[in-house]
């Protein structure tokens, strides 16, 4: 145990390091992405993390752990982060949405034994993923710059503050017994870095620049995410992503536009 905490401590600091000097803004550089040195230091930090000790881990989970087995736990954690977007589709006045996560929720817990199986899919019952961050954004907060979080990947400013909130509210943090709450946290992150897999090569190969490739396409999916797959398509309600539609469009000077909640009538 006090190997691994040192090994923590240490990739702690190589990331506080790596924060205070490169977080300068590369000059005419994107202007969605102001700490751009920062953000690929960080993004070749965690790259190495990830080649070093996750990739090699969830490597051996997928082979240890036949596929139906993989898809009971995927389907566990994905009913307890239905909790939490029922909760954040209430926040968001989505009373349709919340309905439909409380019925997911519901259904998979007690005929899908406690959310390893997915009844209430078979029963197109939709899933509606919400989190704090687009919580946030129909409220009215901005995005903010283009953020990469040590460990965890691409952010915005608004989304990684949004973090902790998303962490207290998956019920898993909210076990009593510490060894099994820890022991959820870490299957919980293999689960979610082995349905990765496969993806790196692709992103390879799509593009010379990976890193930029890997913003602008987050940040895309992200702003699909915050409109509910719905983005306002005039640059003048741009909330601060750019236009993906139109990209010689010259990017709004406001930072965010109006909340999603104004953007699509406030209807689920």
């Amino acid at each position: 145990m006090k190997t691994h905490a040192r090994t923590l401590c240490k990739l702690a600091a190589a990331s506080v390091a790596l924060a205070l000097s490169a977080c300068a803004s590369a000059p005419g550089g994107n202007p969605h992405d102001p700490w751009e040195n920062y953000n690929r230091s960080m993004t070749r930090f965690n790259t190495a993390v990830d080649d070093a000790v996750m990739r090699p881990v969830t490597t051996a989970y997928q082979k240890a752990m036949p596929q139906p087995v993989r898809t009971g736990v995927g389907n566990f954690f994905d009913n307890l982060s239905d909790v939490w977007s029922f909760v954040n589709n209430v926040l968001q006045a989505k009373p349709e949405r919340a309905l439909h996560s409380f019925r997911r929720v519901i259904v998979n817990t007690t005929i899908g034994l406690g959310g390893v199986l997915d009844p209430a899919s078979e029963m197109r019952i939709r899933r509606y993923r919400e989190d704090f961050g687009q919580t946030l954004a129909w409220w009215g907060v901005p995005p903010g710059p283009y953020f990469v979080v040590p460990l965890l990947g691409p952010s915005t400013l608004r989304d990684a503050l949004s973090m902790p909130a998303d962490y207290y509210g998956n019920p898993r943090t909210h076990v009593h017994s510490i060894r099994l709450r820890n022991s959820l946290a870490a299957l919980s992150f293999v689960d979610a870095r082995s349905r990765l897999l496969g993806v790196e090569d692709v992103l390879s190969g799509a593009s010379i620049d990976d890193y930029a490739f890997t913003r602008d396409a987050w940040l895309q999916k992200r702003r699909n995410d915050v409109y509910d797959g719905n983005p306002p398509a005039e640059p003048g309600q741009d909330d601060g992503y750019p236009d993906y539609d139109n990209p010689d469009a010259t990017p709004a000077a406001q930072p965010d536009a109006a909340p999603a909640s104004q953007a699509d009538g406030g209807a689920p």
